[in-house]
Order: structure tokens, then sequence, then C-alpha cells
């Protein structure tokens, strides 16, 4: 009689024994599970799509029932949103707080423009976040809705419970 046969699954790859405080997973299912069901963006606000990024964090669209708290510090968030217009001037300090943010982290490109530029094809803007940051999850639209950047951050919580080894020693 094997444990295998004994467990209860109770999530994809988590099981349980049955009359047991014991749950049987691989350690990255645990992590990421955690990790993607506490986010925590830094509010980094450029244009007008920062309006929209306060009016999903607002009680309507209620990001805390996800795990999502808006921190006002880069050293404890692992989620940066880029919202709006980044200009070449603006471009090394998002960067610097990029930086300051701690391993692992994510960016999301939020707007057109900061997608691609948006309509601004000029000397002086950056033609997308993707330029000076890796950009994970990218949400179109000239101010997209707040329910597309829950369903970008919904996903990007899809993306982190697919990771596998993102902890640790092994980078």
């Amino acid at each position: 009689m094997g444990i295998e046969k004994d467990t209860v699954e109770i999530a994809p790859g988590i099981r349980q024994i049955p009359g047991a405080p014991v749950v049987i997973s691989p350690i990255d299912k645990i992590i990421n599970w955690a990790r993607a069901g506490s986010m925590w963006p830094v509010t980094f606000g450029l244009a007008c799509c920062a309006i929209e990024m306060m009016a999903t964090g607002a009680s309507h669209f209620d990001l805390d029932r996800y795990g999502i708290i808006f921190r006002a510090t880069p050293r404890q968030a692992d989620v940066l949103i880029v919202a709006g217009t980044v200009t070449k001037k603006m471009a090394p300090i998002v960067r610097r707080v990029y930086n300051q943010m701690p391993e692992p982290k994510y960016v999301i490109a939020m707007g057109s423009c900061a997608c691609s530029g948006g309509i601004f094809k000029t000397y002086s803007v950056a033609q997308g976040a993707d330029e000076f940051l890796p950009v994970d999850i990218y949400i179109p639209g000239c101010p997209p809705r707040p329910e597309a950047l829950l369903f970008g951050l919904l996903t990007l919580q899809q993306k982190i419970k697919r990771e596998s080894k993102r902890w640790g020693f092994w980078r």
C-alpha cells in the first residue's frame, strides 16, 4: 500500500494524505502559489493610464481580493506597472526603479504609449517600454480599461504559477 494511492489531489500537482495534516507537492508549486497570490505592484504612473491603474486599485474593482496590494516603494514590490508615455528622459528613472526591486520581478506595460510609443512618434518618446525593460505582459489601449489591467494581472499570476526554479540559487 503506497502513499500515492492513499492521497487526495486538492489542486493540480498538490496532494494531501486523508486524515493527516500532510501535504505532498513539489516545492515549486507551493512557492509559485504563494507568490502568485501576493503580488505587490509598485505605483509608477506616468500619464493618463495611471488614472485607470488607480481605478483598478479602488473599491469597485478591488485588487485586494486577489492578493494584489500597491506598494509605494520598489524595495517591497515585485511587479512594475509602466502606465503611460515614457520619455527618453524618464526611461533611466524607470530603469532605476526596476533595478531597486528584489528578484523575481515582473514588468507590465500598460497602454499604447508604454507598449509601442502610441501616437507619439517623436525624438523624445521611447517607442515602448521594452526598449529598456524586459516586459512580461502588454496591455494595449488608450487608456486601457481597469478590466484590462485586471486581466493582465491575472495573466501574470498564471505565468508565475507555471514557472520552475525561479527562486533560490538556480538562477
